[in-house]
């Protein structure tokens, strides 16, 4: 393997930073990262690990044939991705899910990357913009970019950057959770590769007592905003549950509380409503409770959470929190390899790029590594098809967005192009994904960029 002489910089160690740095090494090029955390911490990082899981630890559907994100997983799979592997080293029970030891996942990140003859790692705060003899950068703050690199952000691009609120669930230990009632099920018995069909435990509410809890969530006492982040959206994929139940009082039975695919042992009936806990370490001794994200304060956490059948005596590790992410307009800032336009010696990768989850996040960090190292080592730079998950992806967040209306989105196969014929339904998405993974393999196959 020989490296370039000039390393490529990278501000920002998370999923989108480290699999840049992942691709650029990779391919034979020196990269530094640059990791704030611990000399300055964030609202949401617990700790200074490169790539850590600071919301859900679950990668969504790992389908690669009826899914747009397993689609997304299996072409980051075969392209080499150090966060799949990662992922699929530390994966834990989920149903068709991908879900993962969030502290053996973030682990096994950081050693393959210390581990790498040319990553460097640097703890370290890039305040401002980088300096003018990093000729190559790649900006992988994500949501919780810093406020200094953010204001020389916003004033060197000449547009104000977008922002929203992302609500964290909270966590649960196992041994508290009242198993006489909870019962293990996925919905439908649908089982993934690290599971039975019984990865979640159900906590079943009748009308009553799921009427009561919604009037007692929506009179809870929430985190009040400061006048500035007033008018901050939400991210639509990412609400609180206060917030969603506040759109009409049967929202949560449609939404995180849906109790279809479920029957409870003890009465072998569907219940009104079920809240769901998911496995979130490989010990299984604490579960977090899905789509519970949630802006309540810790009291009312506690209290609301307790009046749930089965968390009557719930002892959480976590409980839940808010953060304020914010983005760039990039249909309007970013060119077709992720450089700004107003100053192409800077590349931006995850989140902060408009996509939206940790898989897209990694996605888009491994595609901006990978056009870095091209452009380093003076080869071309072609985009991923569009028919792919990437490509459509990268479509999307680079001008395929109204840049009037750009929000925030995860990989859907609504951002592909149409395949000709009447298919409809799974058939429809499984000519999809076999046309996307065609696509893909020509497209990777030419590039030395490809993993060995």
């Amino acid at each position: 393997m020989t490296s370039s002489a000039k390393p490529i910089h990278i501000v920002g160690g998370g999923l989108a930073g480290s699999e840049a740095a992942w691709q650029i090494a990779s391919a034979g090029v020196r990269v530094v990262l640059h990791e704030m955390r611990p000399v300055r911490s964030t609202d949401a990082h617990l700790t200074d690990n490169l790539a850590e899981l600071v919301c859900s630890n679950s990668f969504r559907s790992d389908d690669a044939v009826n899914n747009a994100v397993g689609l997304l997983h299996e072409e980051m799979r075969r392209a080499g991705s150090l966060i799949m592997r990662a992922a699929d080293a530390h994966k834990l029970p989920a149903g068709g899910a991908l879900a993962v030891d969030r502290h053996g996942f973030s682990a096994a990140v950081q050693q393959a990357l210390l581990a790498h003859p040319l990553v460097e790692l640097r703890r370290e705060e890039v305040a401002g913009l980088p300096p003018a003899d990093w000729d190559s950068v790649i900006v992988a703050t994500g949501p919780l970019t810093s406020p200094a690199l953010a204001e020389a952000i916003r004033t060197l691009s000449g547009e104000e950057a977008l922002a929203f609120f992302d609500a964290i669930a909270p966590i649960v230990h196992h041994e508290s959770i009242d198993l006489s009632i909870a019962w293990k099920q996925s919905r439908y018995d649908k089982g993934g590769p690290a599971g039975d069909g019984a990865d979640y435990l159900n906590c079943p509410l009748s009308k009553p007592e799921y009427e009561a809890f919604v009037a007692a969530l929506l009179g809870g006492d929430k985190t009040e905003f400061k006048e500035w982040e007033a008018s901050t959206p939400y991210f639509n994929g990412c609400q609180p549950i206060e917030v969603i139940a506040a759109s009409g009082p049967q929202t949560l039975r449609f939404g995180p509380m849906k109790p279809v695919g479920l029957r409870d042992p003890r009465t072998g009936r569907r219940p009104w409503a079920v809240v769901q806990l998911r496995q979130d370490n490989a010990l299984g001794t604490l579960w977090n409770i899905v789509g519970f994200q949630t802006k309540l304060k810790h009291g009312e956490q506690t209290r609301l959470f307790r009046t749930i059948p089965g968390l009557q005596g719930a002892e959480f590790a976590r409980l839940g929190g808010l953060h304020r992410n914010t983005f760039l307009n990039s249909p309007r800032l970013l060119d077709a390899t992720l450089r700004l336009k107003a100053m192409p010696r800077l590349r931006f990768a995850g989140q902060i790029t408009g996509c939206e989850g940790y898989v897209e996040s990694a996605a888009v960090g491994l595609m901006t590594g990978r056009f870095a190292a091209a452009e380093r080592l003076g080869l071309a730079s072609a985009a991923p098809p569009a028919t792919t998950a990437m490509g459509a992806l990268l479509s999307h967040i680079t001008g395929g967005a109204d840049a009037t209306t750009f929000q925030p989105m995860n990989v859907n196969f609504g951002l592909f192009p149409p395949i000709e014929g009447t298919l409809r339904g799974k058939e429809r998405k499984q000519a999809l994904s076999a046309r996307a993974l065609r696509d893909f393999d020509r497209w990777l196959a030419p590039t030395p960029l490809a993993a060995e």
